[in-house]
């Protein structure tokens, strides 16, 4: 049965070129069968659909014939009408269209997770992967921001041969590209024989292969090791938000571009203190003389031990304010503030001494 591709999309019939790009994007990244949860069958088909209505000519055939489309081009073996020659590049961004003889998944979401490009660019641009890692921090540190170094291993540039692979730095063109990077191969799909261009396998698109390999990265012009890289946590970040760094990822090649790291934060829990928003609360066990008298304490706070007045006659439960002590406000001026909570405490014990003022009280009426 012939699928309806606009329908697979979500779009309208007269949706335009950029309208299908970004439901594409949208939809490949919901169901990309490196994600938690994939779906690689559907992924798929999305791709397919993609290919179809992102070529203005192949849309149009697709148009005509509508739902004996895949009819249409069955037996042919030249492929559609129109379709000949079709080099996979639509959207300026390299193709796999599945199958069992399409190659697997190398390459279908290139613009979105390495941001590969044919449109245009040089072939050493290719972009590394993105890659992920966690860091946790203080409440402290959410409150005034904070720098962390994160120690990651990862493919970095070879230092040795400054990511060319090459021993001593030099290089001669790729015979089996002839310096462009790019080899094409033949892909049969529902539609016929589609020509697909794709990065060559043997100088990794780069256009160049080394004389004599570097005897560090063996030729690969990257390095699997450790790197320390400093990220800016900013203040009042929530717990459990990603922040993305660009360009702190891996490196496909020595000459490419690295992929961008993701940092998911982490708040470390604070017996201490409770958050509200940009507020701050924590509790203060005072006195009975305290509360009936006054005094000034001091207490803990995100931002370090200030003293806070508390007034005569406070009640255990009433909530004083100390402003500006609480979370920086990312979006405002100023900062939250710290909400303290007081709890008068009963003593469970008293001295013979403690007892005869506290009698003498009650006989006082108080």
């Amino acid at each position: 049965m012939s699928k309806d591709y606009y329908e697979i999309l979500g779009i309208s019939k007269s949706a335009s070129d950029d309208e299908i790009k970004k439901a594409y994007r949208k939809l490949a990244h919901k169901y990309h069968p490196d994600k938690k949860d994939g779906d690689e069958e559907k992924f798929k088909e999305i791709n397919a659909a993609y290919q179809i209505l992102s070529d203005k000519q192949k849309r149009q055939q697709y148009d005509q014939f509508g739902s004996n489309f895949e009819q249409a081009g069955a037996g042919r073996t030249g492929g559609f009408s129109g379709f000949e020659g079709f080099s996979g590049q639509t959207g300026g961004f390299e193709f796999n269209f599945g199958g069992e003889q399409g190659g697997g998944f190398e390459g279908i979401f290139s613009d979105v997770f390495q941001r590969a490009s044919f449109g245009g660019q040089s072939s050493q641009q290719q972009s590394g992967s993105d890659i992920a890692s966690d860091i946790t921090i203080t409440l402290e540190e959410v409150a005034i921001g904070v720098k962390k170094n994160v120690k990651l291993y990862k493919n970095t540039k070879c230092v040795e041969c400054e990511g060319t692979g090459a021993k001593d730095k030099k290089t001669e063109i790729c015979s089996k590209c002839d310096g462009t990077g790019k080899i094409s191969k033949n892909i049969k799909t529902v539609i016929g024989t589609i020509q697909q261009v794709v990065l060559c396998d043997k100088c990794k698109g780069t256009g160049n292969v080394p004389k004599n390999k570097c005897s560090k990265c063996g030729g690969d012009g990257v390095v699997k090791e450790y790197e320390s890289i400093k990220v800016n946590i900013p203040a009042g970040i929530e717990n459990g938000q990603t922040i993305k760094f660009s360009g702190k990822g891996e490196m496909l090649t020595g000459k490419g571009i690295p992929g961008d790291l993701y940092i998911t934060v982490h708040i470390q829990p604070d017996k201490r203190f409770k958050r509200e928003g940009n507020n701050i609360i924590s509790e203060k066990k005072i006195k009975f003389s305290q509360a009936a008298l006054g005094d000034t304490v001091e207490i803990d706070t995100v931002h370090g031990k200030t003293k806070v007045k508390i007034p005569a006659g406070v009640q255990s439960g009433d909530i004083l304010r100390v402003k500006g002590k609480g979370i920086h406000r990312e979006s405002y001026f100023g900062k939250g503030d710290h909400m303290i909570k007081v709890q008068v405490v009963t003593p469970e014990k008293l001295s013979r001494e403690q007892r005869k003022v506290i009698v003498k009280l009650k006989n006082l009426g108080m």
